[in-house]
């Protein structure tokens, strides 16, 4: 995956994770992803962990680089796992094709990208060579909840044929 020069791997505290977390329950009425013609389009995920928001904030005033790249990394992953929970299984999802970030920061925070590597960062430690998506990195005023971070995730798979005479 190509990266700019100044992108650095996370390391510590905000490394991206191994595994999938479990897929997170919708938080309204909608689904966590859906499919249409060989594509899966995730929800905007926060960085939830068992239902609780890991952080809280603006970036650039009440949460650092550093913690906002590991909750885009956690959001990533619970998108991730939204689309592979669709799927059938993280196998069945075939590439990453497209990430787009939203970025709760103050007027003159301009590390957007920054934090948006957290979460291609976590794409890549979970889906390797698959992941490698275009990807857009917007500043918001806020979020749902408070999140300091929101990630939407497209992915190109197949899902699981369903069993003869069951319905999806």
């Amino acid at each position: 995956m190509r990266r700019g020069p100044d992108a650095r791997r996370p390391s510590g505290a905000d490394a991206p994770p191994r595994a999938l977390p479990p897929s997170p329950a919708p938080r309204g009425d909608y689904r966590p992803a859906a499919s249409a013609g060989g594509l899966v389009w995730s929800a905007g995920m926060t960085p939830r962990r068992d239902g609780r928001l890991v952080a809280s904030g603006r970036v650039g005033e009440d949460v650092d680089l550093e913690s906002a790249r590991a909750a885009a990394s956690l959001a990533a992953a619970n998108a991730l796992a939204a689309i592979a929970d669709a799927l059938g299984g993280l196998h069945r999802v075939e590439r990453v094709v497209h990430v787009t970030v939203y970025v709760a920061a103050t007027p003159d925070f301009t590390g957007h990208s920054a934090v948006a590597d957290g979460a291609t960062f976590a794409l890549a430690s979970l889906c390797g060579e698959r992941s490698a998506p275009s990807r857009v990195a917007v500043g918001v005023a806020s979020l749902p909840g408070g999140a300091p971070v929101e990630v939407q995730i497209v992915a190109a798979g197949s899902p699981e044929p369903a069993a003869e005479g069951s319905s999806r």
